[in-house]
């Protein structure tokens, strides 16, 4: 049975930390691997992850500055990551499984937005590509690791930029339709919240639960490709030494971390899954021609959609699983 896409009232909110929701949960002996877990949220949900006692694995493009970053932090190990290089992500999970560790919880949390160039090498749309297609053969990759594990977790960092609209399934990467860079990234994230759908579908009866998560509006590296002029249209604006001021509404690093860490320990998910997070609870679904900032669109959570983007993310990588 689906797991119903309503808040299950978690007593947290949008000002609570990712600390906070850790809610003293001893993970000694568990096992995560965080994408992009160097800078950022990625950065605060390694060190809570950490704090708790688990073992945390870092993919990063950068190694050395993920490890200047991660310095302070124990039982972190760093393994380089492109995911918008197939080989690299290969790499990193045959690496990974060569350890024969069990995989507890694997949180896809690295993107891309508004990235200088809109194609990658192969043709495909640069934020589709990274942002789903990359954590959909990393986690496809990992499968065995996952499922050793018997009570895994896998949580993909979606956005409220899936309010922008479905996935055009006839026009991925933006070869029938003019480009337009916010209608790009909405649909990755779109793609971001289905790929949890359906991986908990396939992946529930093996013990792997999947969740999609959106950490709120928080100012992070995502946003050195935008203007300021882009940035105004959110409201945020730079101060005296350069420094971004982000209007009332927005998070913390803190704060913006909490619902990764939420969906990854919390007691109140078990036998749950295949749903969209936010503010450290079930989302509650809105009208597609909502102007909130917050809920889900239908389309995000959409079965049927979430099937044919599984379909489509393997014939385009050429895997199967």
């Amino acid at each position: 049975m689906s797991t119903e896409q309503k808040p299950l009232q978690s007593g947290f909110g949008p000002q609570t930390t990712a600390q906070e929701a850790l809610a003293g949960r001893d993970l000694r002996g568990k096992i995560a691997i965080v994408t992009g877990g160097h800078g950022g949220i990625g950065l605060e949900t390694t060190r809570v992850l950490s704090t708790a006692g688990a073992n945390v694995i870092i993919g990063a493009r950068d190694v050395k500055k993920a490890q200047d970053n991660l310095s302070a932090i124990k039982n972190v190990e760093v393994i380089h990551l492109d995911l918008a290089d197939p080989q690299s992500i290969d790499q990193f999970a045959a690496d990974f499984l060569k350890s024969n560790r069990a995989l507890d919880i694997l949180i896809n949390n690295a993107g891309v937005a508004n990235p200088p160039t809109i194609k990658d090498a192969r043709g495909f749309d640069n934020q589709f590509a990274t942002n789903h297609l990359g954590h959909f053969q990393l986690t496809v990759r990992l499968w065995d690791a996952l499922i050793k594990s018997g009570n895994s977790r896998v949580i993909t960092l979606s956005s409220i930029s899936h309010m922008l609209g479905p996935i055009d399934f006839g026009d991925l990467n933006f070869t029938k339709r003019p480009y337009n860079k916010d209608i790009s990234y909405g649909e990755s994230k779109t793609a971001c919240s289905l790929f949890a759908v359906e991986l908990d579908k396939r992946g529930k009866e093996h013990g792997i639960r999947a969740f999609a998560v959106n950490p709120g509006a928080i100012i992070t590296g995502l946003t050195r490709h935008l203007t300021d002029e882009e940035l105004a249209a959110w409201g945020v604006r730079r101060g005296e030494n350069g420094e971004f001021i982000s209007p009332e509404g927005f998070k913390t690093i803190e704060q913006g971390a909490a619902t990764s860490i939420w969906c990854a320990v919390s007691p109140l998910l078990e036998g749950k899954g295949g749903v969209y997070c936010e503010d450290c609870d079930i989302a509650v679904k809105v009208p597609a021609d909502s102007k909130l900032y917050t809920g889900v669109r239908s389309w995000a959570i959409d079965q049927s959609a979430a099937e044919t983007l599984w379909n489509a993310s393997e014939d385009l990588l050429r895997i199967t699983h």
